[in-house]
Parts: structure tokens; C-alpha cells; sequence
């Protein structure tokens, strides 16, 4: 019985540790995948995602998430989501709906309410803080607004051959009120089809939406290409494009995994994932841009683990 999950960013591993022996003992794909990235969501010190995440330019937390079931391509997604607590179990239950599968903005709190999802004030402290220490520094140093777009982009396989992709994200810090990127828009932030693969994307929204790369990954692993080759075709010739036409291209960062549990990765930065698989223990991974179009991959090392933990707990002023 094969099975598997893979997801973006160091933060993705409690998540996974802790579903995986369920996901071996039955769970379907859908069930294992909220119950992680619920687990993400709940963290406050991860930043982007969820409690905690990186406001916008007004101070307001606005959060986008989606999911889709690869059996059916059924998608539900949110976006501007402002005071739901766990924004991938909305998207979820959206996916059963037969229209209104997208809702932006208030739509979302009032079918939240009305399903009886939990409604928080989604600001924390800590992301209070750093939101005026961004703030001061734009006034007095002149530095960009604009920083942390990582996005929680997992794709998971179940016993069963079925597959499911989701994504959940507080989006560009310091975004204009209203702003949407790449996470809820299927083909870009996503991709699913339990008869090939899934995909997911992290990164710069902007740019990551000009080229769909979740679906094209999807599309090449179709052709027969190896979820490797089909991550580094696809992000590697699109980054080239992007640079070619617009003369830069933002970070840009994807996750996949094909039908029989193999996985691959490509990334334009340096870049961190979590895998684990029926023949794979769960691992933290750090990922590079290597020479001729490829993808360095290795175990991410105790020390990079250690000042991952100590930079994202330091102190704020």
C-alpha cells in the first residue's frame, strides 16, 4: 500500500509527524491533509500561516486557503479570509458545495457561522509587533514593505490511490488591503488529479500566478516524466521566461508527488520542505537551485534546525 505526503517550508513537520501513522492505518487523503495543515494554522510562531500570520498594510490579518480533491476535482477555496480560525477546513467544506466554492471576504465569516466553523480574532501579539517594527523601519530606513510570502502547499496519497492537494497562507506581509496571490487560484497555487499527481506552489504570488506551475507540473508528470523532471522542467524554463520578458523573477517554490509515492522538488532560493512516504521516514529537506536546470536536495542539518528554531521565536524589540 502506497502512500505519501510532501509540503512546503520547515513548518509543515508537526503536521506531517503526527498524521503519517494515520494516513498508514487508513485516513484518507482529505482528512489527513486538514488535520496537518490545521496543525499549521494553530502555531503562532509560523508566521505566514493561519494565528499569527503576517498582517497587511493596515494591520488586519487576511488569510487565503484552498483545497482540491484529486478523485473528482472538486475545489473549494477562500480568500481575504479575515476571523476564521482554521481557513483549509472552510476550503474544505466548500469542495462539497456545487456552486459558491470560491468566497472572498465576508462571505466567507458568514458561511463559517452558519456551518459552525470557530471564529478568532487572527492577530497576534507577536505579528502585532512585528507589523509596527515594519512599520517604523519603512519610515525611518527606507526599507521595502513587502517580505514573507510562505505559503503551507501539500500534496498527500492515501492507500486507497486517492489523492488530495491544499494551501493556506497569510500572504505577502504588508500586502494592500484586499490583495490575492497565487494559493487559492487553481493551476497556480495547486493541482490534483488522483489518476497522475498533485502540485504545490510557495513563493512570490505574483509571479508564480503568470505561469500556473502547479498544473503544468501536473501535465508533464502526465507525459511520463518523473516528478523530478516534471518540477524542474517546469520552474526552471518558466523562471528563465519570467527573467527573458520582464528581466527578474521572484522566489518561486513547488512540491509535488505522483500516484505511486514519488516525490520531487524545484525552487529559484534556497528552500526547505518535509516529505515522508510508505518507504520514507519523515524528513526535513533543504532545497537549492543547482547548475543546468536541477535541484540540489539534502538532509537539513541539526544546525540549520537549531537556528531555524531560534530565529523564528527570537524576541521583537
Amino acid at each position: 500500500m502506497k502512500y505519501g505526503m510532501i509540503a512546503t517550508w520547515r513548518m509543515a513537520y508537526e503536521g506531517i509527524i503526527d498524521t503519517i501513522p494515520k494516513l498508514k492505518d487508513g485516513l484518507s487523503c482529505g482528512e489527513a491533509l486538514v488535520e496537518s495543515i490545521k496543525k499549521t494554522e494553530d502555531y503562532p510562531f509560523f508566521k505566514s500561516v493561519g494565528f499569527g500570520g503576517l498582517p497587511n498594510e493596515e494591520g488586519i490579518v487576511e488569510l487565503d486557503a484552498a483545497f482540491m480533491n484529486g478523485d473528482n476535482f472538486d475545489i473549494g477555496a477562500i480568500a481575504g479570509s479575515r476571523n476564521v480560525k482554521n481557513p483549509i477546513e472552510v476550503a474544505e467544506n466548500l469542495s462539497h458545495e456545487r456552486f459558491n466554492i470560491f468566497l472572498v471576504g465576508e462571505g466567507i465569516t458568514k458561511y463559517a457561522t452558519k456551518n459552525n466553523f470557530e471564529i478568532k480574532n487572527m492577530l497576534s501579539d507577536r505579528a502585532k509587533r512585528m507589523w509596527e517594527i515594519r512599520l517604523e523601519d519603512i519610515k525611518n530606513k527606507g526599507l521595502t514593505p513587502y517580505d514573507g510570502h510562505d505559503t503551507i502547499g501539500m500534496v498527500v496519497l492515501d492507500t486507497k490511490g486517492s489523492m488530495a492537494v491544499g494551501t493556506s497562507s497569510s500572504g505577502l506581509f504588508m500586502k494592500k488591503e484586499g490583495r490575492i496571490g497565487d494559493s487559492p487560484l487553481s493551476g497556480s497555487g495547486f493541482y490534483c488529479d488522483s489518476e497522475i499527481g498533485g502540485a504545490a506552489a510557495t513563493g512570490l504570488g505574483e509571479d508564480l500566478m503568470k505561469g500556473c506551475l502547479s498544473y503544468e507540473i501536473v501535465r508533464l508528470m502526465k507525459e511520463g516524466l518523473h516528478p523530478q523532471e516534471a518540477a524542474n522542467k517546469a520552474l526552471y524554463d518558466f523562471d528563465e521566461k519570467l527573467k527573458k520578458l520582464r528581466g527578474k523573477s521572484g522566489a518561486m517554490s513547488l512540491v509535488c508527488m505522483n500516484n505511486q509515492g514519488e516525490w520531487g522538488i524545484a525552487t529559484n532560493v534556497e528552500f526547505s520542505f518535509v516529505v515522508g512516504t510508505d518507504t520514507e521516514e519523515v524528513e526535513i529537506y533543504v532545497a537549492n537551485p543547482g547548475p543546468n536546470k536541477t535541484t540540489l536536495v539534502e538532509v537539513a542539518s541539526q544546525e540549520w534546525l537549531d537556528a531555524y528554531e531560534k530565529r523564528i521565536k527570537k524576541p521583537l524589540d
